[in-house]
């Protein structure tokens, strides 16, 4: 049953459903479970990077190799990412699946995080990035037709996942 799973079960089954087979990941708590998910499937190659727009690049050379690449960040990376979207994956026509911690949102206990978290959905829309905000109970789906979209349009598209999606469980059985 889906409400027994965590939601980053939640995402990584939708990762598996869509057929990502690359995953290159920058750190943020929010995704740690989900990375280890990651890690631990032998169908799906992790690359840790120390910059997202290191990721950007490895998952644009996957997909030219053949492989159905996606990134994990927090989307204070999305500003880090910028140049290397528009010059490398939207200038050739690159999909990418950008899995997205959006911290700053409502909730958020940390200052320094809200001033990115206000900017990521203006900064997506002005790059003319599409986004989905999943709730747990639909991720799985989502996810898999995000990864499809971005393949037949060839851009890059992100789901964004707030405070509130990582605390779903907590809430649900409360």
């Amino acid at each position: 049953m889906l409400t027994d799973l965590r939601p980053s079960e939640l995402v990584y089954r939708g990762l598996k459903s869509a057929g990502i087979d690359i995953v290159a990941s920058v750190p943020c708590v929010n995704l740690q479970e989900l990375l280890c998910l990651i890690s631990s499937d032998p169908d799906i190659m992790h690359i840790p990077v120390t910059r997202e727009e290191e990721g950007i690049g490895i998952c644009a050379g996957a997909y030219m190799g053949g492989r159905s690449p996606a990134i994990a960040m927090q989307n204070s990376g999305l500003g880090n990412s910028i140049n290397a979207l528009a010059s490398l994956n939207m200038l050739y026509g690159i999909p990418l699946l950008m899995v997205i911690s959006h911290r700053g949102t409502q909730g958020e206990r940390l200052v320094g995080q809200i001033p990115m978290g206000r900017l990521t959905e203006p900064l997506l829309n002005a790059m003319g990035i599409t986004f989905f905000r999943p709730r747990p109970n639909d991720a799985e789906e989502m996810i898999e037709a995000a990864w499809s979209l971005a393949v037949s349009e060839r851009h890059p598209v992100a789901i964004l996942l707030d405070i509130q999606f990582w605390e779903w469980r907590a809430a649900a059985q409360s």
